[in-house]
């Protein structure tokens, strides 16, 4: 049963000696139930917000996010340009361990109506090449994990076992990720400070400067050192807006360079259709084997004839080659890598829904109705739609292997485009008040 928003407000002064709670009121983060949540008022002026787990795992998860936000000191917050949530108590409610932290003003985006241009999208690159350029002795000195591109690509492989002994997946998607795991030149990445999963409702957005801005970073339970690729993984489900995410994150990261991200990116993508597989058969729950096949499909049917690997070795030359074509903005502008079992039937179910811009994909699997009746017991913050219909458009349209477009830098057309970047958010902010 659902603790009530009093009831956990009612925990902030055990949490928190000598404050009082003037208001309470409930708090909606989209984690399919698996929290109890709630935002309270405090006799000092201050908001806080107020988290308990529903389940066993989210207790763990929760447990995870006290130790990654205990790892950012004041130190390592002035590293970063924007805020995370400041861990400001915790107290025990019945059997549960009840979490306090500070309420982070902002709104937040789904990644189908991330708008292109400059201010939300470059502020979403800048945001994560900051967090990936954190000193690893962060991650280190509090015990999280700290995973290197060998067992990383040792896990995928792993999964890929796991999903062919089913027999029942795609044989053109089990060659096409085989190929990836086991080509040398994928894996040549430097290890860095991830969230190990980050998604669409991770970033909080302000408008700063009548351009929207990320100033919050939500979700630290994932914290680790791994592959940056995981926390862009997400960006499979924002197609207009990825080529600018990439373009600013290139631009702004201070790694060595690190030329096939974005295809190690798509791969994590798509194995969350294997891992959704993989789950189904774990739990011997039919409805959801038979959605993950669906998804499996239409994944296959819309990625034939692609390769996520570059054809022959990448050299240095190579890289810088492929490098180029992520141009950077004109001057005037723990462990969960693959180690997972949250699932949202119902988000994976959207993956392969219709195009909002017109198109629609080729088969669009619905989530039966078996499905929607435990949507409940996974967590919503697994790895975001792929956008099937946008790699056939691409595929077609003369896009790269990357799935990236041609992209034509004239000056008029990026400062339409930050129009309309400022113009989306507008509408989707007036939308949310109402």
């Amino acid at each position: 049963m659902a603790r009530s928003p009093l009831t956990l407000a009612a925990s902030v002064t055990s949490a928190l000696p000598r404050v009082g709670v003037v208001g309470a009121g409930a708090l909606t983060e989209g984690a399919a139930g698996r929290f109890d949540t709630a935002v309270a008022e405090l006799d000092d002026g201050r908001r806080v917000v107020v988290r308990a787990p529903a389940e066993p795992d989210a207790a763990n998860e929760l447990a995870a996010e006290v130790r990654a936000l205990r790892a950012l000191t004041p130190g390592v917050r002035g590293l970063l340009p924007f805020r995370a949530p400041e861990l400001l108590g915790e107290a025990g409610l019945g059997d549960a361990r009840v979490v306090v932290v500070d309420f982070l003003p902002g709104y937040r985006v789904d990644a189908a109506h991330l708008p292109p241009g400059r201010g939300a999208a470059t502020s979403v690159g800048e945001a994560l090449a900051s967090l990936h350029a954190l000193p690893l002795s962060i991650v280190k000195t509090e015990g999280l994990p700290v995973r290197t591109p060998g067992q990383i690509r040792d896990d995928v492989r792993r999964l890929i076992h796991s999903v062919r002994a089913t027999g029942r997946a795609p044989a053109t998607l089990l060659d096409r990720w085989t190929r990836a795991v086991e080509a040398d030149v994928f894996w040549r990445f430097e290890s860095a400070v991830v969230l190990g999963g980050a998604g669409a409702a991770s970033f909080l957005f302000e408008e700063v400067d009548e351009a929207p801005r990320v100033t919050g970073l939500l979700e630290w339970h994932g914290l680790q050192v791994g592959d940056p690729a995981t926390d862009l993984q997400w960006l499979a489900a924002a197609p207009v807006a990825a080529d600018d995410v990439y373009r600013a994150y290139a631009a702004h990261v201070s790694r060595a360079p690190d030329a096939l991200v974005r295809e190690r990116a798509r791969l994590y993508a798509e194995l969350e259709f294997a891992k959704w597989l993989v789950h189904g058969y774990e739990v011997d729950r039919d409805d959801i084997i038979e959605d993950a096949l669906g998804l499996l499909a239409s994944l296959d049917e819309g990625v034939r004839g692609d390769d996520l690997v570059p054809d022959g070795d990448l050299d240095v030359e190579g890289a810088i080659a492929l490098l180029g074509r992520v141009r950077e903005p004109s001057p005037s502008s723990v462990d969960t890598s693959m180690q997972t079992d949250a699932y949202d039937p119902e988000e994976l179910s959207l993956w392969l829904a219709t195009d909002e811009t017109g198109g629609s994909a080729e088969a669009e699997v619905p989530l039966d109705e078996a499905a929607q009746s435990h949507a409940g017991l996974f967590d919503d913050t697994s790895t975001a739609p792929i956008a099937v219909v946008d790699f056939q458009r691409q595929s077609t349209a003369g896009g790269d292997a990357s799935g990236t477009l041609p992209v034509t830098p004239i000056e008029d057309e990026e400062r339409e485009a930050e129009r309309a970047s400022r113009a989306a958010f507008q509408r989707w902010t007036s939308s949310s008040s109402e």
